[in-house]
């Protein structure tokens, strides 16, 4: 088992000592670490897991922000944890603006797809790769059909207002302030679930608690999915919905009603506070080291269950 799975089994079995951790990874200072660097933290956490000093805690951090822990490289730096936040955030706050035309909404709409469909194809599990399986042709028309499917539909409330021609005030309110929510989180689900679909399909490696390999399941791959895509759509449910309630509120004020052009940056600021405040939240709801529990394996697998469940990783 690779040491960074092995530092969350330790570290990160309550939600709280997760978020506080990942409040550290996310650091975007920790993106000037060189590969050397990165490779000699990972190597220093592998030799010093059981006694963690001041700098082995450093090394800690910077070799579970920028190694994958299937493969034990480097992450692409854009697709590292640290890099989310400053990379993504003002494709995030552009993306849920209220545009003129379509045009704009479907151009950030297909930037944010593709960052986060990246994202997501980086960090997925790589136990089909440890098999020898390779990356194929389907994968990847799988990720362009996602990207290009999510950029569409997450463009229809503005394709709504101006292809039907709405001037109703209600209804563009709803379609501009209420439907991006469930829609942003269902899109955000959608892209998990689809672009890391192989895991399910051919399973991960799962783990006894000796960290020793006891097998692949295709019940744990559906469970990594299933936790990260729900994960993901809390992230990005939660971004839509409060900047909009926020407004609402603000709204009603005085200050707000004299001074219109105040939404504007009230907005923007709001969307990227609660982005940068949801990302260690949504990436801690659940353990990067999961279990399944005996009862849910494939049969040929229960048998190694010697504490009522078995580890695997999950993903990001």
């Amino acid at each position: 088992m690779d040491p960074n799975l092995l530092y969350w089994r330790t570290e990160g079995q309550s939600f709280f000592s997760r978020v506080r951790t990942w409040f550290s990874l996310l650091d975007p200072a920790l993106l000037l670490a060189s590969d050397p660097e990165i490779q000699k933290a990972h190597s220093l956490l592998a030799g010093r897991l059981e006694e963690l000093g001041q700098k082995d805690e450093a090394a800690a951090t910077l070799s579970l922000s920028s190694v994958h822990a299937d493969s034990g490289a480097p992450l692409p730096l854009v697709f590292r944890p640290p890099a989310v936040l400053p990379v993504s955030g003002p494709l995030v706050v552009a993306s849920l603006l209220p545009h003129s035309t379509v045009k704009p909404a479907l151009f950030w709409q297909f930037l944010l797809q593709s960052y986060y469909a990246g994202f997501n194809f980086a960090h997925r599990n790589r136990s089909s790769e440890q098999q020898g399986a390779e990356t194929g042709l389907r994968q990847l028309l799988l990720v362009a059909g996602t990207v290009s499917y999510a950029a569409c539909a997450g463009a229809l409330p503005q394709i709504f207002v101006n292809r039907l021609n709405i001037t109703s005030p209600p209804v563009q309110a709803f379609l501009r302030s209420a439907l991006p929510v469930p829609l942003s989180a269902a899109l955000a689900f959608f892209s998990v679930f689809t672009i890391r679909s192989e895991e399910s399909e051919t399973g991960v490696q799962v783990f006894d608690q000796q960290g020793n390999l006891a097998g692949v399941s295709k019940a744990a791959g559906k469970q990594a999915v299933r936790e990260t895509a729900l994960s993901r759509a809390a992230l990005f449910g939660a971004t839509a919905a409060f900047p909009n309630l926020l407004l609402l509120l603000l709204k009603r004020t005085r200050l707000f009603q004299r001074n219109s052009l105040l939404a504007a940056p009230v907005r923007h600021v709001s969307t990227a506070l609660v982005l940068g405040l949801m990302l260690p939240v949504s990436f801690s709801l659940f353990p990067q080291l999961g279990t399944i529990k005996r009862e849910e394996l494939e049969e040929e697998l229960q048998a190694g269950a010697a504490g009522g469940h078995l580890f695997y990783h999950r993903g990001l």
